[in-house]
């Protein structure tokens, strides 16, 4: 065996579309709530600190599907593609930071329009992992539902940049719920090259990777499609950074990075099919 096939067999795999997010059950669409948990080592959000958060509901022909996004104005929502792929209809809920109970602050709201990146192909890979969902109507902003910066304070993409990563995504590898409660927690981003030690040329253009600060902190099933951010509270000057995309086989609480997609690299075909359409 050549040492370069050696290498080769090392590297893990990424865990592809549909396996990645979180399919909910057909007898209760909402169901899958956990009371307690984390996403992976994390803690619970404050009322109102990330305001563009977006829960998306997607039914697709083979069943609903669980995603994360982030509002970017009042009729446009970012997602990850493989949230949008082969959707037929969305329903989304903004303004509050837990999936069930009474909440006056949530909106519920519905779409059928989606745009996914051209390049993504994911029988292939989860490169260019980038969709926008239009609402079927537009929304009014409130103290609970604002959106974010999707263009600023993309010089902060460096190695050892330290961003926060929020969602409702699993807590654990061995318990599938949802988390009820929006969970936030602190990543630090890491080189390309260093992210293909574990996943060799499944790394690619348009690919962020980060690693845990302390325990292998970061995403798991449930959060792809929801934002990393610049800074760690809301306000002016916060930025969506990347979409969550990918975790390695081996579990969310491996020590294997995370990936993302970069939004900057896509901002041409951001603006121009929000602008178009």
């Amino acid at each position: 065996m050549s040492a370069k096939l050696t290498i080769l067999l090392l590297f893990v795999s990424i865990v592809l579309a549909k396996q990645t997010l979180i399919r909910l059950p057909k007898v209760n669409p909402d169901g899958g709530i956990a009371k307690q948990g984390r996403i992976i080592g994390g803690n619970p959000a404050a009322v109102g600190e990330y305001p563009w958060q977006a829960a998306i509901y997607t039914t697709k022909p083979d069943g609903r599907y669980f995603c994360g996004g982030t509002l970017l104005n009042d009729q446009w929502v970012l997602t990850a593609a493989q949230c949008a792929y082969e959707a037929t209809s969305f329903t989304i809920q903004l303004g509050s930071n837990q999936l069930s109970g009474t909440d006056p602050n949530r909106l519920t709201v519905t779409a059928s329009k989606y745009f996914i990146n051209d390049r993504f192909d994911p029988t292939v890979s989860l490169a260019h992992d980038m969709a926008v969902i239009k609402l079927d109507e537009p929304i009014n902003f409130t103290d609970y539902i604002k959106p974010v910066d999707y263009y600023g304070r993309m010089g902060m993409l460096y190695p050892g940049a330290v961003l926060t990563v929020t969602g409702w995504g699993q807590a654990s590898d061995a318990d599938t719920n949802l988390i009820n409660d929006l969970q936030t927690v602190d990543v630090s981003i890491i080189q390309s090259k260093e992210c293909s030690i574990y996943y060799g040329d499944q790394i690619v253009d348009g690919m962020l990777c980060t690693v845990g600060l302390t325990n292998n902190e970061g995403i798991c099933f449930g959060d792809i499609g929801g934002p990393l951010l610049s800074r760690a509270t809301s306000g002016n000057g916060t930025s969506v950074m990347a979409i969550s995309s990918w975790v390695s086989q081996n579990g969310c609480e491996s020590a294997y990075p995370k990936g993302y997609t970069r939004v900057d690299w896509y901002n041409n075909w951001l603006t121009q099919t929000l602008e178009n359409n």
